[in-house]
């Protein structure tokens, strides 16, 4: 459930808020209402935009992702795995910033790295599920549980078997060591290649239907028409950006190269095509100036007229207007204008 949370005037002049995006700014600002009394929430970025992006169709899921990774980079908040498997966040300077009047009891797990004495939900207490190492690795010398070891034996008597019955006990040692894969009186690993000593008591179950030959993988890449065609190849906005990037002389400073890939992410997102965005960075890399003008060069380029021409893509051979100068034969100084 929302709650009313503080925003100080501070933030607004936050250099760590700075340092990200407004978008990212807003989400942060947004956590703080759904934030329990502790500062913990679900790392869940449709979960996130659902409560904080629920107007703003633009803004989705994989954008709210961006905002917590800068968050993150930030250290505005924390990112961590609850003892419950699932992922989780915090706000880092929750107790500094919010002071909470008898705070409910939070039932999420607790961060490892920031509170990892503080109460934990699941756990209800010090979470003690994150010290529970796991089952060893079983060594050489621990038998499997379905492996028959040697206890297994019948006892012998303590008087000398007679030779019918040390060939049956020899016999049933090697059949039990071979499938324990341990070597043999020889010296021979037979590694579970000996006979059975006795038939197995589930047979072998039947195929419903015929198995054709060969892998029934579908190839990808096959010209036949019963594989998964390959999906197209993209632009994405990495390889825009680095295309702008070895365009200039020296490599620009990474806020301008992080604010230019936010954009162009975002415009790939609204369907503009790469080559609108591509001849927008071309233009910006002649022209440099504040990141944010990427937009309007974008706009420029899908939109901009050609030199000369009054209606493009209409009417090409009309050329530009011309101001009417009284000629003496008008049809033929105006014949695409009257």
């Amino acid at each position: 459930m929302a709650r009313i949370r503080t925003v100080k005037p501070e933030a607004f002049v936050s250099e760590s808020l700075a340092e990200v995006s407004v978008e990212a700014e807003r989400s942060f600002f947004g956590l703080l209402t759904q934030a329990d009394d502790h500062g913990r929430h679900r790392d869940n970025a449709a979960i996130i935009a659902g409560l904080l992006w629920p107007l703003r169709a633009e803004h989705t899921s994989v954008h709210v992702e961006d905002d917590l990774q800068q968050l993150a980079n930030a250290g505005l908040i924390c990112r961590y795995t609850g003892c419950d498997g699932r992922r989780y966040l915090h706000i880092v300077t929750w107790s500094e910033h919010q002071k909470i009047d008898k705070p409910s009891q939070s039932r999420l797990p607790s961060c490892p790295q920031h509170h990892a004495a503080d109460r934990c939900g699941p756990c209800k207490g010090t979470c003690t599920k994150r010290t529970e190492t796991s089952t060893p690795t079983r060594g050489l010398a621990e038998t499997s549980p379905n492996t028959p070891r040697a206890l297994d034996l019948p006892a012998q008597p303590a008087s000398t078997p007679s030779a019918s019955q040390s060939e049956a006990l020899t016999a049933q040692q090697d059949a039990l060591v071979g499938l324990a894969g341990i070597p043999d009186h020889t010296g021979r690993k037979t590694a579970g290649q000996t006979a059975f000593p006795e038939g197995s008591p589930k047979p072998p179950r039947n195929l419903g239907e015929g198995s054709a030959p060969g892998s029934r993988i579908l190839d990808p890449g096959s010209s036949f028409p019963t594989g998964r065609t390959a999906p197209a190849a993209t632009v994405s906005a990495d390889q825009l950006v680095g295309e702008y990037i070895a365009a200039c002389d020296e490599r620009p400073p990474s806020d301008v190269i992080g604010h230019l890939g936010r954009i162009a992410k975002k415009l790939l997102a609204e369907g503009i095509a790469p080559e609108h965005i591509r001849a927008g960075l071309q233009n910006f890399a002649t022209n440099p100036k504040h990141p944010s003008v990427l937009t309007s060069m974008v706009n420029e380029a899908m939109n901009a007229r050609s030199a000369g021409l009054a209606r493009p893509g209409i009417r090409p051979t009309v050329p530009a207007h011309q101001a009417w100068t009284n000629p003496v034969d008008a049809a033929a100084a105006y014949a695409e204008e009257l």
